[in-house]
Protein backbone atom coordinates (compact mmCIF):
# COMPACT_ATOMS: atom_id res chain seq x y z
CA UNK A 1 0.00 0.00 0.00
CA UNK A 2 2.77 2.40 0.87
CA UNK A 3 4.50 1.82 -2.46
CA UNK A 4 1.23 2.30 -4.33
CA UNK A 5 0.58 5.62 -2.57
CA UNK A 6 4.09 6.83 -3.40
CA UNK A 7 3.64 5.89 -7.05
CA UNK A 8 0.27 7.63 -7.17
CA UNK A 9 1.73 10.81 -5.64
CA UNK A 10 4.70 10.78 -8.02
CA UNK A 11 2.38 10.32 -10.98
CA UNK A 12 0.16 13.17 -9.79
CA UNK A 13 3.18 15.46 -9.34
CA UNK A 14 4.46 14.55 -12.80
CA UNK A 15 1.11 15.27 -14.37
CA UNK A 16 0.97 18.60 -12.57
CA UNK A 17 4.45 19.51 -13.83
CA UNK A 18 3.52 18.51 -17.36
CA UNK A 19 0.33 20.58 -17.12
CA UNK A 20 2.30 23.62 -15.92
CA UNK A 21 4.84 23.13 -18.71
CA UNK A 22 2.05 22.85 -21.27
CA UNK A 23 0.49 26.07 -19.96
CA UNK A 24 3.87 27.82 -20.07
CA UNK A 25 4.47 26.55 -23.60
CA UNK A 26 1.06 27.76 -24.73
CA UNK A 27 1.68 31.12 -23.08
CA UNK A 28 5.07 31.39 -24.77
CA UNK A 29 3.58 30.56 -28.17
CA UNK A 30 0.87 33.16 -27.60
CA UNK A 31 3.48 35.70 -26.49
CA UNK A 32 5.85 35.32 -29.46
CA UNK A 33 2.95 35.60 -31.88
CA UNK A 34 1.69 38.90 -30.53
CA UNK A 35 1.32 41.56 -33.26
CA UNK A 36 3.75 43.79 -31.38
CA UNK A 37 6.59 41.55 -32.59
CA UNK A 38 5.57 41.65 -36.25
CA UNK A 39 8.20 43.44 -38.33
CA UNK A 40 7.09 47.02 -38.77
CA UNK A 41 10.17 48.11 -40.71
CA UNK A 42 12.69 46.52 -43.05
CA UNK A 43 15.83 48.63 -43.14
CA UNK A 44 18.08 48.02 -46.18
CA UNK A 45 21.58 49.49 -45.97
CA UNK A 46 24.69 49.16 -48.13
CA UNK A 47 27.80 47.33 -46.99
CA UNK A 48 30.36 49.42 -45.03
CA UNK A 49 32.26 52.00 -47.08
CA UNK A 50 29.96 51.52 -50.08
CA UNK A 51 26.84 53.11 -51.51
CA UNK A 52 24.10 51.78 -53.75
CA UNK A 53 24.47 52.38 -57.47
CA UNK A 54 22.17 49.71 -58.89
CA UNK A 55 20.18 48.38 -55.92
CA UNK A 56 16.86 50.12 -55.24
CA UNK A 57 15.80 49.36 -51.61
CA UNK A 58 12.14 50.31 -52.17
CA UNK A 59 11.86 47.98 -55.16
CA UNK A 60 13.43 45.13 -53.21
CA UNK A 61 11.04 45.63 -50.29
CA UNK A 62 8.06 45.56 -52.66
CA UNK A 63 9.33 42.54 -54.59
CA UNK A 64 9.96 40.46 -51.46
CA UNK A 65 6.90 41.48 -49.48
CA UNK A 66 5.22 38.13 -50.05
CA UNK A 67 8.36 36.02 -49.53
CA UNK A 68 9.16 36.95 -45.91
CA UNK A 69 7.37 34.99 -43.20
CA UNK A 70 7.35 35.22 -39.42
CA UNK A 71 8.07 37.90 -36.83
CA UNK A 72 10.99 38.86 -34.59
CA UNK A 73 11.06 35.40 -32.99
CA UNK A 74 9.82 33.08 -35.72
CA UNK A 75 11.42 34.33 -38.95
CA UNK A 76 13.95 31.99 -40.56
CA UNK A 77 16.87 34.36 -41.19
CA UNK A 78 18.59 31.92 -43.53
CA UNK A 79 15.53 31.78 -45.75
CA UNK A 80 15.19 35.56 -45.59
CA UNK A 81 18.84 35.99 -46.62
CA UNK A 82 18.30 33.75 -49.66
CA UNK A 83 15.27 35.79 -50.63
CA UNK A 84 17.23 39.05 -50.55
CA UNK A 85 20.15 37.52 -52.43
CA UNK A 86 17.76 36.50 -55.21
CA UNK A 87 16.98 40.17 -55.90
CA UNK A 88 18.52 41.93 -58.87
CA UNK A 89 22.02 43.38 -58.34
CA UNK A 90 22.43 41.80 -54.87
CA UNK A 91 25.63 39.76 -54.44
CA UNK A 92 25.40 39.00 -50.71
CA UNK A 93 23.01 39.91 -47.90
CA UNK A 94 23.26 39.82 -44.11
CA UNK A 95 19.96 39.79 -42.18
CA UNK A 96 19.66 40.78 -38.49
CA UNK A 97 16.80 41.26 -36.06
CA UNK A 98 16.61 44.62 -34.27
CA UNK A 99 14.43 44.66 -31.14
CA UNK A 100 11.51 44.64 -31.06
CA UNK A 101 10.12 44.72 -34.61
CA UNK A 102 12.71 45.76 -37.18
CA UNK A 103 14.67 43.74 -39.75
CA UNK A 104 18.02 45.17 -40.86
CA UNK A 105 19.46 43.93 -44.15
CA UNK A 106 23.02 44.79 -45.16
CA UNK A 107 23.55 44.31 -48.88
CA UNK A 108 26.74 43.94 -50.84
CA UNK A 109 25.98 45.14 -54.34
CA UNK A 110 27.20 43.50 -57.52
CA UNK A 111 30.09 45.32 -59.22
CA UNK A 112 29.83 44.62 -62.94
CA UNK A 113 33.15 44.17 -64.73
CA UNK A 114 31.70 43.36 -68.12
CA UNK A 115 29.03 41.67 -70.22
CA UNK A 116 29.21 37.87 -70.29
CA UNK A 117 28.24 35.91 -73.40
CA UNK A 118 24.75 36.77 -74.66
CA UNK A 119 22.68 38.19 -71.79
CA UNK A 120 24.54 37.94 -68.50
CA UNK A 121 27.10 39.98 -66.60
CA UNK A 122 30.31 39.10 -64.78
CA UNK A 123 31.45 40.90 -61.63
CA UNK A 124 34.90 41.90 -60.44
CA UNK A 125 35.21 38.58 -58.55
CA UNK A 126 34.74 36.60 -61.76
CA UNK A 127 31.20 35.51 -60.86
CA UNK A 128 28.49 35.41 -63.51
CA UNK A 129 25.12 36.87 -62.53
CA UNK A 130 21.84 37.95 -64.10
CA UNK A 131 20.47 41.41 -63.38
CA UNK A 132 18.30 44.15 -64.82
CA UNK A 133 20.68 45.70 -67.35
CA UNK A 134 18.40 48.73 -67.66
CA UNK A 135 19.99 49.93 -64.41
CA UNK A 136 23.33 50.33 -66.18
CA UNK A 137 23.99 53.98 -66.94
CA UNK A 138 26.27 53.21 -69.88
CA UNK A 139 26.16 49.57 -70.90
CA UNK A 140 28.31 50.28 -73.95
CA UNK A 141 31.24 51.22 -71.71
CA UNK A 142 31.51 47.67 -70.35
CA UNK A 143 33.80 45.21 -72.15
CA UNK A 144 32.28 42.12 -73.74
CA UNK A 145 33.54 38.73 -72.53
CA UNK A 146 32.79 35.56 -74.48
CA UNK A 147 34.01 32.20 -73.23
CA UNK A 148 33.16 28.68 -72.08
CA UNK A 149 31.43 28.12 -68.75
CA UNK A 150 33.90 27.99 -65.89
CA UNK A 151 36.46 30.38 -67.41
CA UNK A 152 34.98 33.57 -65.93
CA UNK A 153 37.72 34.13 -63.32
CA UNK A 154 40.44 33.53 -65.89
CA UNK A 155 38.87 36.09 -68.24
CA UNK A 156 38.73 38.71 -65.47
CA UNK A 157 42.37 38.02 -64.63
CA UNK A 158 43.43 38.34 -68.27
CA UNK A 159 41.40 41.54 -68.64
CA UNK A 160 43.24 43.12 -65.69
CA UNK A 161 46.62 42.10 -67.09
CA UNK A 162 45.84 43.31 -70.60
CA UNK A 163 44.46 46.62 -69.33
CA UNK A 164 47.75 47.35 -67.54
CA UNK A 165 49.62 46.84 -70.80
CA UNK A 166 47.15 48.61 -73.12
CA UNK A 167 47.03 51.69 -70.88
CA UNK A 168 50.70 52.24 -71.69
CA UNK A 169 49.82 52.92 -75.35
CA UNK A 170 46.55 54.73 -74.67
CA UNK A 171 44.23 51.98 -75.97
CA UNK A 172 41.39 50.34 -74.04
CA UNK A 173 40.46 46.66 -74.02
CA UNK A 174 36.89 46.42 -75.33
CA UNK A 175 36.43 42.66 -75.45
CA UNK A 176 37.91 39.22 -74.81
CA UNK A 177 36.94 36.01 -76.57
CA UNK A 178 38.10 32.58 -75.40
CA UNK A 179 37.25 29.88 -77.93
CA UNK A 180 36.29 26.29 -77.18
CA UNK A 181 39.95 25.42 -77.84
CA UNK A 182 40.94 28.08 -75.28
CA UNK A 183 42.51 30.42 -77.80
CA UNK A 184 42.33 34.05 -76.66
CA UNK A 185 41.40 36.97 -78.91
CA UNK A 186 41.38 40.61 -77.76
CA UNK A 187 39.42 43.51 -79.22
CA UNK A 188 40.81 47.01 -78.59
CA UNK A 189 39.05 50.37 -78.61
CA UNK A 190 40.71 51.40 -81.91
CA UNK A 191 39.10 48.43 -83.68
CA UNK A 192 42.27 46.33 -83.63
CA UNK A 193 42.08 42.63 -82.79
CA UNK A 194 44.91 40.61 -81.27
CA UNK A 195 45.33 36.84 -81.53
CA UNK A 196 47.23 35.53 -78.51
CA UNK A 197 46.90 31.82 -79.14
CA UNK A 198 46.02 29.17 -76.58
CA UNK A 199 45.88 30.49 -73.03
CA UNK A 200 48.17 28.50 -70.71
CA UNK A 201 45.93 29.29 -67.74
CA UNK A 202 42.88 27.58 -69.24
CA UNK A 203 41.90 23.96 -68.76
CA UNK A 204 43.09 22.85 -72.19
CA UNK A 205 46.76 21.88 -72.30
CA UNK A 206 49.12 24.44 -73.79
CA UNK A 207 51.09 22.82 -76.63
CA UNK A 208 54.01 25.13 -75.85
CA UNK A 209 54.03 24.40 -72.10
CA UNK A 210 57.42 23.15 -71.02
CA UNK A 211 59.05 23.78 -74.41
CA UNK A 212 62.39 25.60 -74.03
CA UNK A 213 62.26 29.03 -75.65
CA UNK A 214 58.45 29.11 -75.87
CA UNK A 215 56.96 32.60 -75.63
CA UNK A 216 54.72 33.16 -72.60
CA UNK A 217 51.44 35.04 -72.53
CA UNK A 218 52.97 38.10 -70.85
CA UNK A 219 55.93 38.16 -73.23
CA UNK A 220 53.63 38.27 -76.25
CA UNK A 221 51.76 41.27 -74.89
CA UNK A 222 54.94 43.03 -73.78
CA UNK A 223 56.49 42.57 -77.22
CA UNK A 224 53.41 44.03 -78.91
CA UNK A 225 53.19 47.05 -76.57
CA UNK A 226 56.90 47.76 -76.94
CA UNK A 227 56.75 47.57 -80.75
CA UNK A 228 53.41 49.29 -81.39
CA UNK A 229 54.68 52.92 -81.46
CA UNK A 230 57.31 51.92 -84.05
CA UNK A 231 54.68 50.14 -86.13
CA UNK A 232 52.55 53.28 -86.17
CA UNK A 233 55.58 55.36 -87.16
CA UNK A 234 56.37 53.03 -90.06
CA UNK A 235 52.75 52.85 -91.26
CA UNK A 236 51.33 56.34 -90.64
CA UNK A 237 48.85 56.18 -93.50
CA UNK A 238 47.71 52.56 -93.10
CA UNK A 239 45.13 51.13 -90.73
CA UNK A 240 46.13 47.93 -88.93
CA UNK A 241 43.13 45.62 -88.54
CA UNK A 242 44.61 42.50 -86.96
CA UNK A 243 47.78 41.41 -85.17
CA UNK A 244 48.75 37.76 -84.80
CA UNK A 245 51.01 37.38 -81.74
CA UNK A 246 51.38 33.60 -81.92
CA UNK A 247 54.77 33.69 -83.61
CA UNK A 248 57.84 32.91 -81.45
CA UNK A 249 60.02 35.71 -82.87
CA UNK A 250 57.58 38.46 -83.82
CA UNK A 251 54.02 39.08 -84.96
CA UNK A 252 52.09 39.41 -88.20
CA UNK A 253 49.99 42.40 -89.24
CA UNK A 254 46.86 42.51 -91.36
CA UNK A 255 46.35 45.92 -92.94
CA UNK A 256 43.13 47.51 -94.14
CA UNK A 257 42.77 47.67 -97.94
CA UNK A 258 44.07 50.79 -99.62
CA UNK A 259 41.32 53.24 -100.56
CA UNK A 260 40.41 53.29 -104.20
CA UNK A 261 41.88 56.19 -106.15
CA UNK A 262 39.54 59.05 -106.83
CA UNK A 263 41.54 60.08 -109.94
CA UNK A 264 39.81 59.28 -113.24
CA UNK A 265 41.41 56.44 -115.14
CA UNK A 266 43.32 57.45 -118.25
CA UNK A 267 42.07 56.06 -121.50
CA UNK A 268 44.55 54.14 -123.58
Amino acid sequence: MWNEARIINATANLLMVLAVLALLGAALVWLVRLPVFDFKKIEIVSAPNTSFQYVAPDLIRSALAGQLYGNFFTMDLGQARQAFESASWVRQAQVRRVWPNMLRVTIEEQKPQGLWNENQLVNTWGEVFTANRAALEDEASLPQFVGPEGTESLMIQRYAELTQWSDQIGIQVRGLTLTSRYALQVTLSNGLTLDLGRDPGAEAPDPQAGIPGAVTFGERIERFVRSWPRVMALLPQREVRHVDLRYPDGFALTLAPLPESTQPKKKR
